[in-house]
């Protein structure tokens, strides 16, 4: 008997089974819930710009698989989430979803990922509880918690000399949230919240809050806005002369994807988060470029945060060959990786929040211009999570 010639034959059996398999495999259906009209329309837009630049250049495909797409608006509409996130699960029969932006919509999108044992992908909403009391071995984020910049902002001011803060939001999980990190972050270091003001989501009608602002004379406001939200409360600020003598600060959000429309009323105003203009490393020079050259349009913090979403999602399959019910070598994958990201190189915790640097920005021109690390590898406390 010739074993070598044995041995060259099932050498070329297994060859071509895995070249009929890589020919073979199902397409990965990702399921793209996210907000694609309304306040949050170009955040929603972004993201999946960001996840399908990702996707192309590595050829159409992960680990083999190419990638198809079904989109579901989600109207940023926490009480329709539960059934838009089932139809993409039960009818489209969708591999994963990834989604979405507005918190309410993401927590309820949780509930069921963690029922049905689906993997959910978050590039965006930063409700603490999605990796603190709800989180799950089939739950990843590749953005914040809401408390990681409002934190790190909470902590800066302070530091700064700032002593008695006014907040302002709108009523829902992101907005107490954020408050929520920022005063914890103020009072560790000295400052006082001196009052909470709050208005309904979406309502832009700002004006009886600046005149309490003025009449408080605080040493700065912290507002959390996001879309044309913010654009209304940044230029609104402005009409009203507040922000010639009572600085403005916040999360990113606040003028990330909205310079355009704010123009001067943002000028030299600072916030915090995880991506900055300007950060000039080789990664994140090449990730402008090619987004620039896919959309005729410059990148923000909601690009990175979708086309991280798809490298995350490359490393657990890479690693589990393409098979998604593998979850203990999907997460193991994850969990050992440093992904490198146009925000700068970052981990994932425990409880499947990023690990990242938090910048403090400073608006020049169009730009959210780095001026510094706020909060070197700054992890959410993950309160709640038992993973």
């Amino acid at each position: 008997m010739n074993f070598k010639k044995i041995g060259v034959c099932l050498t070329l059996a297994s060859l071509s089974m895995s070249l009929a398999f890589a020919q073979t495999a199902p397409k990965i259906k990702v399921g793209l819930m996210l907000p694609y009209s309304g306040t949050y329309a170009s955040l929603g837009n972004a993201i999946e710009n960001g996840f399908q630049l990702y996707v192309k250049e590595q050829g159409g495909k992960i680990a083999g698989r190419e990638v198809e797409y079904v989109k579901v608006d989600d109207e940023s509409e926490p009480s329709k989430a539960t059934d838009n996130i089932n139809k993409l699960i039960k009818r489209d029969n969708v591999d994963l979803v990834v989604g979405s932006v507005h918190s309410g919509v993401a927590m309820a999108m949780a509930k069921v990922a963690k029922d049905t044992g689906t993997l959910l992908i978050v590039p965006n909403a930063g409700a603490d509880a999605i990796t603190g009391p709800m989180c799950a071995k089939n739950i990843y984020r590749t953005s914040f918690t809401n408390w990681q910049p409002g934190y790190a902002m909470g902590e800066l001011a302070a530091k700064r000399g700032v002593k008695k803060v006014i907040t302002v939001t709108w009523k829902y999980a992101a907005g107490d949230e954020s408050v929520k990190g920022f005063k914890e972050g103020l009072e560790k270091n000295g400052g006082t919240v001196m009052k909470e003001l709050s208005v309904p989501f979406p309502n832009v009608e700002f004006q009886s809050l600046l005149t309490e602002i003025a009449a408080a004379k605080p040493d700065a406001v912290y507002a959390f806005f996001a879309g044309a939200g913010a654009v209304k409360f940044v230029k609104d600020y402005a009409a009203a002369g507040l922000n010639k003598s009572i600085p403005l600060y916040g999360p990113g959000f606040l003028t990330d994807g909205t310079l355009e429309a704010q123009g001067t009323a943002a000028a030299g105003m600072l916030t915090t988060l995880h991506y900055a203009d300007g950060l000039n490393s080789k990664r994140d020079n090449a990730f402008r470029l090619a987004y620039v050259k896919a959309y005729k349009m410059q990148p923000d913090v909601y690009a990175v945060q979708g086309y991280d979403a798809a490298q995350l999602l490359a490393i657990g399959l890479n690693a589990s060959k393409g098979d998604l019910s593998k979850k203990g070598e999907f997460e193991e994958a994850i969990l050992k990786a440093k992904i490198d990201s146009p925000r700068g190189e970052f981990t994932i915790s425990k409880s499947h929040n990023p690990i990242q640097d938090i910048y403090l920005r400073e608006v020049v021109g169009k730009e959210n211009k780095y001026k510094s690390v706020a909060s070197k590898a700054l992890a959410d406390p993950a309160r709640g999570c038992s993973l």
